[in-house]
Parts: structure tokens; C-alpha cells; sequence
């Protein structure tokens, strides 16, 4: 059996992983997509990525699926997808299982929203619904 760990790092040598300067210079490209796939209680307790979309872990595989009821037409490809959560972990995993379903291009951010706080670069609150 395979811990946690063992598949993060299993995922990030099958993946691309930006820095957060890398991709905080990709927040006014219109053809990146910021993907936050954290639970939504951490939106709102924390704030987000600005512009990013959420979609939770959860739902991740449904939403990015054509043929699923639950999709969701953002992630039509012809864009860049760029994952995130607080420590870049779900994030890896996440971007290792949407790029294995052939949506293109996938990174995501090491070190997730930790480490972008952490380089003081923006967010943007979520109020609660």
C-alpha cells in the first residue's frame, strides 16, 4: 500500500508544476484558467486566487468530463489549467487525474495557496452563499 506521500511524489514526476512568481505572472492571461480546488470553507476562511474558479476535489472528475451530467463548460479545452490547494497536494493529485482524462495543458502551483500567501501575492475574499 502506497501512503499519501507516496503518491504526491508519484503525481509531481508525472506532472508540471509552476512556481508561484511563474504563475502569478499568468493572472492576466486570459488563456490560463487558476483552478482552486479546495473545500469551500477554506475560500471563505481564507480567501482565493484572483479570478480563480473553485471546483471541489470532489467533483473534479465530473465537472471536467463532456459526458458527465455534472460538467461544466469552463473547462472546455483550449485553455491552460492551472490547479491549487492549501499545500499543493489534493492540487498534484488533482492535476495528475484530469491530465490522465486527456484534458491539456494541466500544471499546478507547488506549494498551493500557502505559498502564495506566503510571497504576499493578491487574494480575493469569498463570501459565504
Amino acid at each position: 500500500m502506497a501512503g499519501y506521500l507516496a503518491q504526491i511524489e508519484q503525481a509531481e514526476s508525472q506532472i508540471e508544476t509552476f512556481s508561484v512568481e511563474q504563475a502569478r505572472g499568468l493572472l492576466e492571461d486570459p488563456d490560463t484558467v487558476f483552478v482552486d480546488v479546495r473545500d469551500i470553507r477554506e475560500l471563505w476562511r481564507e480567501g482565493k486566487i484572483p479570478g480563480a474558479v473553485h471546483a471541489p476535489r470532489g467533483m473534479l472528475e465530473f465537472w471536467i468530463d463532456p459526458d458527465s451530467p455534472y460538467y461544466r463548460p469552463i473547462f472546455t479545452p483550449g485553455k491552460r489549467f492551472l490547479f491549487y490547494c492549501n499545500k499543493g497536494w489534493r492540487s498534484a493529485l488533482a492535476t495528475q487525474t484530469v491530465q490522465a482524462m486527456g484534458l491539456q495543458p494541466v500544471a499546478h502551483i507547488g506549494g498551493g495557496f500557502s505559498a502564495w500567501i506566503a510571497a504576499g501575492a493578491p487574494v480575493e475574499p469569498v463570501e459565504r452563499r
